[in-house]
């Protein structure tokens, strides 16, 4: 579960320092007046400290209530409100984990060694062992409350007896796994030098099996991607550089001391194995017969050892969550085929890539106008953040895409170059793969694939489809290999057969012509359509012929609007990668950006707090809208309403510019509420792999990462998923569900992999669709995110303006958010934190009005990553260009709509709480057996204790006069009787 930051809750009780002062004041005075008071007559005395102590109390109250009503009531809103899940809802949540880690496993090598059996005696080598990652960090870590089965107790539960010396060994060598968190990254690898086993530890582990597996583990996380240069974590020179990004990207260390010699080589990385691994390995390849390797992380990690030390069987195990070493144990003692693919090219060399000159930091050097200074409240340290940048120089040619299409054009030797390709899992059994005839029918072409069991074994398979486009040298860019659709088979018995029908549109193998058309286009020519059991290996194929070129100059069929080019100015100065005479520029286009600052064009485009004035935008023409009528429309009458229903105008004119100022700017976990027409607050919580309030610290198990839901391949399966996360919403009371994460694995470094689906958009798509749906069978929206090219954690709230061309960013980065659209029916969108260009997602017109919602008919809301500022993030840019409301839950400055004056500015707001409010009055909120618009309990709670204290302060005041006057009273009449 995701832990509040600590700079939040200081920002909590910065919002409160007005009111904290004026207690301040008060309490000031009351002292005054209770030290002055001592110069007086007693019975005056006394009642001037009463009175000091009565107003003390009468301010505390006051204090109190201005707190709680003002900067803390969306807080505590959020505090009080959920419930918890159900037994039954928790259940089922460890049963579709136990699922998708069973079908998400991967087999990536097996000479025999795999699948072991119940009984058989088994050596668990590795620190990692003991210390598996289970989940992500940040947004996507898993909830604490709940008890995570390790692998040694998943492999135990599977019947299989583990070497308890060595469990032993590892706990007693380190029992704890160092921290990898958002803020600070403890990257060191607790692997015992291999003189640390001791004879006696090896004799009695080679007496004990034959056999041995090996864990290999690597965490990561939100807010910092892997270290491509381990010898400068290890030195602290790492650290070093965040001198220019004002935020904690490279806050990691490594303690090197743990082990004699040096765990890292110069020009090491974190992706590939340590020396202390290597040693680890060839040792027990030396010992033991039978060596499987596990590996346990989210990120493609060069596995070239697995062939260089000549293993006889691995496993590919990404974060499988809560329970899901259960399922492991499972697999590997054969209670379970597996049936998993990967859902990433796996490389020999990562540093031979054509991204990798292009990931990571590249800070601007002429950008010093627009530095954000901002100060650590923890440490009072000031920090500087520059603009910053990244260029997607590879264009289209994304991960297999590339590979394929660059093997194809004899660019690289395919074998020496990828391991293990998309799409590529084995099996304890065999299948054929049988693809029939192409029909077509409107525009839909459609043929079966028979999948044949032609082993001893039951299992699963997968089927895939990629189309190979013509292409003309020097024309619009194509890939050799692009998924199209995919299927997956049920359990086949061996010898059993199962025919399965694939239909996808013509169109969908169209390509976007950015400088030509400046449309989709299907060229004419031959498409070979084939099944694949990964994206290099063709099992049958079928030819479709499109006899002339088809431009979609008026859209394609899912297409709401014409679509043409929107983001030429997000191409910058970069030059692209290009298939053109064989990836003739390949050295160019891929090399290290030649220089660092930004062109005087992009420049003068540049956005920032600093440069933006919402008034400059204003549109003379605009008719200031209709604001607080009484025209008798509480927001359940909209429920069902048409979106473009004139009732929508008469029910938004009711609104009050305050009320659209607050459901605006505070929409951090919620929707605000709004008393007037009875709209209720509604709950949203995190994360990707699970569904957890930080506020009452409810919350579920976590479920398997992403990467290993992606690598089912399973639609139905994930859909499951998404439905078991409904379900357990609901029982909280939670409306919004921030997740699927949909971004691309544009590298295997990026720390958020873990989060996001695949390199390639089609799966991610496909399966986030899934997701959604099955969510929505509760009334629950799913904000998927984050929209978009956010695809690496460096730089990514320092500015960080992203150049890609159009094609790239349609074909690859837009389209699993396209699908989830289009075919998931999503209703909710998060953007992003990165710039499109020279404009911050968030506040970007192209992104999030032309194409999301004018192009692919989007319906819905869209609320800001984490509103954190950073120094560009306002409310104005947002709502003028598509994003309706701010993910914070306190005053920043410019979550609040500065411009509610102009008719341009009060009718942005206009239309950002229709969407809010269309979205959640059409939400499970607003089924009639959750809707509640009553008072909230602890506000009625609390107007109770007002009133009590309110008579207390009464009472308190009547006696206290009472005794001055009877004070006075005697001591005049003593005063009498002296004289």
């Amino acid at each position: 579960m995701l832990q509040i930051n600590i700079a939040d809750v200081l920002n909590v009780l910065n919002s409160m320092k007005s009111q904290l002062i004026g207690f301040g004041i008060v309490l000031l005075l009351a002292i005054v007046a209770i030290i002055a008071a001592a110069k007086l007559r007693r019975p005056l005395k006394a009642l001037v400290r009463k009175e000091a102590g009565i107003a003390l109390l009468l301010a505390l109250i006051i204090t109190v209530n201005l707190i709680c009503f003002g900067p803390m009531f969306t807080v505590i809103n959020l505090a009080m409100g959920g419930g918890s899940i159900t037994e039954e809802s928790m259940a089922e949540a460890y049963e579709v984990n136990t699922e998708l880690v069973s079908e998400g496993v991967t087999l990536l090598e097996n000479n025999g060694a795999l699948p072991l059996a119940s009984g058989d005696n088994l050596n668990v080598f590795g620190w990692a062992s003991t210390a598996p990652v289970y989940g992500g960090v940040g947004s996507g870590a898993l909830n604490d409350q709940y008890a995570v089965t390790d692998l040694i107790t998943g492999l135990k539960n599977a019947g299989l007896n583990v070497n308890q010396d060595l469990v032993d060994f590892y706990e007693a060598y380190q029992a704890e796994r160092p921290s990898v968190g958002m803020w600070a990254q403890d990257w060191t690898l607790p692997e015992p030098n291999v003189n640390a086993y001791s004879d006696e530890l090896m004799s009695g582990a080679k007496e004990f099996s034959d056999t041995a597996l090996v864990v290999i583990s690597r965490p990561g996380g939100e807010n910092a991607d892997m270290p491509t240069d381990m010898a400068a974590v290890v030195d602290g020179s790492w650290l070093e550089r965040d001198s220019v990004t004002g935020n904690s990207y490279f806050n990691g260390v490594y303690d090197d001391t743990l082990n004699e010699g040096n765990d890292w080589d110069e020009g090491d990385h974190y992706l590939e194995l340590s020396n202390r691994e290597e040693e680890m390995l060839q040792m027990v390849c030396e010992n033991f017969e039978n060596v499987i390797v596990l590996i346990n992380t989210n990120n493609a990690m060069e596995l070239g050892f697995l062939k260089e030390y000549d293993v006889d069987a691995a496993i590919y195990t990404p974060c499988p969550g809560q329970n899901g070493f259960d399922a492991v144990g499972q697999v590997i003692a054969g209670a379970v085929n597996p049936s998993g693919k990967t859902v990433d090219t796996f490389l020999y060399d990562l540093f031979n890539t054509p991204i990798v000159n292009n990931f990571g930091q590249f800070t601007y050097d002429n950008m010093d106008e627009h530095a954000v200074v901002s100060t650590n409240f923890m440490t009072q340290q000031e920090t500087t953040a520059l603009p910053s940048f990244v260029n997607y120089v590879e264009g289209i040619y994304v991960g297999y895409k590339f590979y394929e299409t660059a093997a194809a054009e004899g660019l690289i030797d395919y074998d020496s170059t990828v391991l293990y390709p998309f799409g590529y899992g084995l099996s304890y059994t065999t299948f054929t793969q049988e693809m029939g005839p192409i029909s077509e029918s409107d525009g839909t072409l459609s043929f079966d694939v028979t999948v044949t069991n032609t082993g001893s074994v039951a299992g699963k398979n997968v089927v895939e489809v990629y189309y190979n486009p013509p292409y003309t040298n020097g024309g619009i860019e194509k890939a050799t290999a692009n998924l199209v659709a995919f299927d997956k088979t049920d359990v086949l018995e061996p010898g059993e057969s199962q025919t399965l029908t694939i239909s996808f549109k013509a169109e969908d193998m169209a390509s976007y012509d950015t400088y030509g058309a400046a449309a989709y286009v299907l060229e004419a020519g031959d498409y070979i359509i084939s099944i694949n059991s990964d994206s290099h290996t063709i099992l049958d194929s079928e030819v479709y012929n499109v006899p002339a070129t088809i431009t979609y100059d008026e859209g394609r069929s899912t297409d709401k609007t014409a679509v043409t080019n929107q983001f030429e100015a997000v191409e910058g100065d970069v030059t692209y990668l290009s298939r053109a005479d064989h990836f003739a520029n390949y050295a160019e286009a891929t090399a290290a950006p030649a220089g660092l600052s930004m062109s005087d064009e992009a420049k003068a485009t540049f956005i920032n707090n600093a440069n933006y004035d919402p008034t400059e935008h204003n549109n003379a023409d605009d008719v200031m809208p209709t604001t607080g009528a009484k025209n008798g429309l509480n927001l359940v009458d909209m429920r069902g309403v048409a979106y473009d229903d004139a009732k929508w105008d008469t029910f938004l004119d009711q609104l009050t510019v305050s009320e659209m100022s607050e459901l605006i700017a505070m929409g951090g976990y919620q929707t605000a509420p709004i008393t007037s027409i009875e709209k209720v607050q509604t709950y949203d919580c995190d994360g990707p792999a699970s569904i957890n309030n930080n506020f009452t610290q409810q919350g579920s198990i976590g479920f398997a990462g992403t990467v290993l839901m992606a690598s089912t391949w399973n639609t139905d399966t994930v859909y499951k998923f998404g439905a078991s996360i409904g379900r357990m919403a609901d029982d909280l009371d939670v409306s919004g569900w921030y997740a699927p994460a949909m971004n691309i694995h544009r590298s295997a470094f990026s720390g958020r992999n873990f989060e996001y689906y695949s390199e390639d958009g089609v799966l991610s798509g496909k399966l986030a669709a899934q997701a959604i749906q099955g969510a929505e069978t509760y009334g629950v929206y799913a904000y998927i995110k984050h929209y978009a090219l956010n695809d690496q954690e460096t730089n990514r709230n320092s500015m960080l303006c992203t150049w890609a061309n159009e094609q790239s960013i349609r074909e690859i980065y837009l389209k699993p958010f396209e699908i989830s659209v289009k075919e998931g029916g999503a209703d909710a969108v998060m953007s992003s934190f990165n710039y499109v260009g020279a404009e911050w997602a968030g506040g970007c017109y192209a992104l999030c009005n032309t194409v999301l919602r004018e192009e692919w008919g989007f319906v819905g809301m869209v609320l800001t990553d984490y509103f954190g500022v950073y120094g560009y993030m306002n409310s104005d840019q947002a709502i003028r260009n598509g994003t309706d409301f701010c993910l914070v839950n306190y005053p920043t400055g410019t979550n609040y709509v500065s411009d509610t004056t102009s008719a341009t500015g009060v009718l942005a707001m206009r239309q950002a709480c229709k969407n809010i409010l269309y979205t959640v009055v059409n939400s499970r909120a607003y089924m009639e057996e959750n809707l509640n618009p009553g008072m909230p309990g602890w506000q009625i709670a609390f107007i109770a204790a007002d009133v009590a204290l309110g008579v207390v302060l009464v009472l308190l005041e009547v006696l206290t006069i009472r005794s001055y006057v009877k004070q006075k009273k005697e001591t005049s009449d003593a005063e009498s009787k002296t004289n």
